[in-house]
């Protein structure tokens, strides 16, 4: 791999696969660029939502999900580490189908970002187990849609009181 790279707008805009990977620019973020992808899920989906259902959203993260996976791993390579924390398209294509589950609403929306991050942040067993032994842009792309699968239980379990 190349010399450590600091992305920047020309790298976004470079390639297609660094403009989803750095999730439209939202892992530009200075700070906490893992949330800043995580929020950009947000208007993503609702531009989505346009023409789709929450089902077919949901279901749409499995092709975008292999999309990342080369999308990732190309900027992964060009920035020369694995999982660069500007790297975002994994949060967003995991937050698909939470949105999806919510309740459409302000605090429903607010339980499914605030659940995927507590769990892609904490990264509790398995998930720190497949992110410490699965690199490029499968591992990228693996330990958020695993964290959404504890955040989607979570979710479902206290929907009720997000309605």
């Amino acid at each position: 791999m190349p010399a450590i790279r600091q992305p920047d707008l020309r790298l976004l805009l470079s390639h297609p696969a660094h403009f989803l990977s750095l999730g439209f620019g939202s892992g530009l973020a200075p700070k906490a660029p893992g949330t800043f992808g995580s929020l950009a899920a947000m208007p993503f989906y609702a531009l989505l939502s346009l023409g789709l259902s929450p089902t077919a959203i949901a279901l749409l993260a499995l092709p975008l999900f292999g999309l990342g996976i080369w999308a990732c791993g190309k900027t992964g390579r060009a920035l020369g580490v694995s999982d660069h924390g500007a790297i975002v398209w994994d949060e967003i294509v995991a937050m698909l189908p939470l949105l999806a589950l919510a309740p459409p609403t302000v605090l429903g929306w607010t339980a499914a970002f605030a659940l995927f991050r507590l769990f892609d942040i904490w990264k509790p067993w398995p998930i720190s187990w497949f992110d410490a032994r699965i690199k490029g842009g499968v591992g990228v792309m693996l330990d958020d849609a695993l964290a959404a699968i504890p955040a989607a239980a979570l979710l479902f379990w206290l929907r009720p009181y997000f309605e």
